[in-house]
């Protein structure tokens, strides 16, 4: 029950009669419990706290107190000192009296705890003594607790700083500047967001700052695909079940949106959502509940939602492909992310934003891109977006050139004269810089077809029904070769 660690306590009290009284009560667990310092000023005590934050573990302080600093205002000006400061509040205010709005005032403020310092005729110790030293245990090891949250926090902080440094949203162009604008709108807001526009704009990157920017970043960003996952199964990958729910359900599964619970859940491709699904959807976001599948009880659940498109939605809705309802409750805050053809002013520092990734990765020098060249890359049609361009720049070190001149970089980009039409700028096997095991020569080029038909199709679903795929293998095939 008593810490190993002896707890140092600051006692703010003006009178020196309670001042004996908090000692004898304390005095059989001295070797516990260690009034450090006792304080008769509200704010001299607070010139203490500030000076020596980690030389104390628990405050006692009287509720009236000399120096015009006292009550509730001096347990707020501790806690701007360090949070973790537990308060415990001694007082002879509440004397055979249940006054639960004080009470109720004191917690509000930050205390921890707080006692009647005598009903009447005690003189030698404090009130309720067993509760007083119980109170100054349960709020020590309650500061440990939330001192080691406080650095777990504090970690996982710098790590979505990290992140967000590693996923920039990169331009000067006017619509990414607007886009950097709402980012930051959305992140002060719990309200549903869609993003659209198309393949390979980068719509997960604009929901993963969204995401880190907001009151949430502490907790889950959980990402799915609507389109990589089959129709039978999107409940169950949703809304999770209940073990012995159906044949081979031997163990209960955790559904995407209780994974997210109290954070993000990312909703990509959208509108291939089958109308069974959608229903469920609405559901959740109507009444905040879930219902899983083997379970009469529904569950509760607290998501901010995004969720994100390529599609028309409100054209999928004058089709019924997508409920009319749901597409509301989605759209409260819209966003639309451009397409690179739209803004080339912007081509310039994303192809040097990847280069420098790239080069870092391989251990290469970054090549310096010829002004010539670099007029190629900002206007080409660039029908799969940043995405396209990400891929351009990784191709062009492999060229292993120090200067890329414009004839290098109509190659890499596939324009006119450019591109091997038996290929369509695919792998040109006379310009491999030495032969490759065949494993590593099949992995190049499917990674390679695989981007090629990306920048060609509409969405995911689009690629994976050009290559003859059933969309969970072809998502799993780019996670093996490392397309996102």
């Amino acid at each position: 029950m008593f810490p190993e660690k002896v707890i140092n306590v600051l006692l703010i009290e003006d009178e020196e009669f309670d001042v004996r009284r908090v000692r004898n009560t304390i005095r059989p667990f001295s070797k516990t419990i260690n009034i450090r310092k006792v304080i008769s000023n509200g704010r001299l005590a607070l010139d203490a706290l500030a000076a020596d934050k980690d030389g104390f573990d628990v405050i006692i302080m009287d509720f009236q107190i000399a120096g015009g600093l006292m009550g509730e205002h001096l347990i707020r000006e501790i806690k701007k000192i360090d949070p973790t400061f537990q308060i415990i509040v001694i007082t002879k205010m509440t004397v055979n009296l249940a006054d639960y709005d004080f009470a109720n005032s004191l917690m509000l403020a930050g205390a921890f705890w707080y006692c009647t310092k005598y009903p009447g005729d005690i003189e030698e110790y404090i009130y309720q003594p067993t509760d007083f030293l119980l109170s100054i245990i349960n709020a020590y090891q309650k500061r440990v607790l939330e001192k080691e949250r406080s650095k777990a926090n504090s970690k996982i902080l710098r790590s979505i700083e990290e992140t967000l440094s590693q996923k920039p949203i990169i331009g000067n162009s006017p619509s990414i500047v607007q886009l950097r604008h709402q980012i930051e709108k959305c992140a002060e807001s719990d309200a549903s967001v869609l993003i659209s526009g198309s393949s390979g704009t980068g719509k997960e990157l604009v929901a993963v700052n969204i995401h880190n920017r907001s009151k949430r970043r502490l907790e889950n960003f959980v990402p799915i695909n609507c389109g990589s996952i089959p129709n039978e199964l999107i409940e169950s990958e949703l809304f999770g079940y209940e073990k012995g729910s159906f044949t081979g359900a031997t163990n209960s599964k955790l559904g995407l949106f209780e994974l997210a619970n109290n954070g993000t859940i990312f909703l990509d491709e959208i509108a291939e959502l089958s109308l069974k699904a959608q229903v469920k959807l609405l559901r959740v976001i109507q009444e905040g509940e879930l219902e899983k599948i083997g379970r009469l009880e529904p569950i509760q659940v607290n998501v901010r939602l995004i969720a994100a498109t390529n599609k028309n939605l409100e054209k999928e809705v004058e089709a019924k492909r997508f409920r009319e309802d749901l597409y509301y409750r989605l759209n409260v805050i819209p966003v639309y992310v451009s397409p690179l053809r739209e803004r080339p002013e912007d081509v310039p520092m994303l192809s040097e934003y990847f280069l420098q990734q790239f080069s870092a990765d391989m251990g290469r020098a970054k090549p310096v891109i010829e002004p010539d060249a670099m007029s190629v890359l900002q206007f080409a049609p660039w029908k799969g977006n940043v995405r396209e361009l990400k891929n351009v720049m990784q191709r062009l070190l492999f060229l292993d050139e120090k200067i890329i001149s414009k004839e290098m970089m109509q190659t890499a980009v596939g324009l006119h004269y450019g591109r091997n039409p038996s290929t369509g700028g695919l792998l040109n096997l006379s310009e491999l810089p030495e032969p490759l095991i065949l494993r590593d020569l099949e992995r190049t080029v499917r990674h390679q077809y695989i981007e090629y038909i990306r920048a060609s199709s509409s969405s995911d679903a689009d690629a994976s029904k050009k290559l003859g795929l059933a969309p969970p293998n072809y998502h799993r095939m780019c996670k093996e070769l490392g397309i996102k």
